[in-house]
């Protein structure tokens, strides 16, 4: 299965934005969301299981990040609310390895082409 990150854009600080992850088939597996900033490492944004379960968020996005699927699209949605700068980085979804999840990279495949959010100040 392949999985397609989609919405990003450009925005100023407090807009809001929702990123879409796309499977190309039906698909049995939870999702999660990373970023990556310029020169930074690969980090954990949010994640639910297939259930819709087991989600999970940051700590610096929690209350304002919100993630949702849609079972009929095939769609995970990451609604991300009051953006500010720090939030500027390429957006990726992937799927788990397993049901247990987790919050690091080693814990998901199927990497999906990510998406850049840029948030003006």
């Amino acid at each position: 299965v392949q999985l397609q990150a989609s919405g990003g854009g450009l925005v100023q600080a407090g807009a809001s934005l929702r990123l879409s992850c796309a499977a190309s088939e039906r698909t049995s597996f939870g999702i999660g969301w990373f970023r990556q900033a310029p020169g930074k490492g690969r980090e954990f944004v949010s994640a639910m299981g297939w259930s819709g379960g087991s989600i999970r968020y940051a700590s610096s996005m929690k209350g304002r990040f919100t993630i949702s699927r849609d079972y009929a699209k095939r769609t995970v949605y990451l609604q991300m609310n009051n953006l500010k700068p720090e939030d500027t980085a390429i957006y990726y979804c992937a799927a788990m390895r397993s049901i247990a999840g987790g919050v690091r990279s080693d814990d998901y495949d199927n990497w999906g082409q990510g998406t850049q959010v840029t948030v003006s100040s």
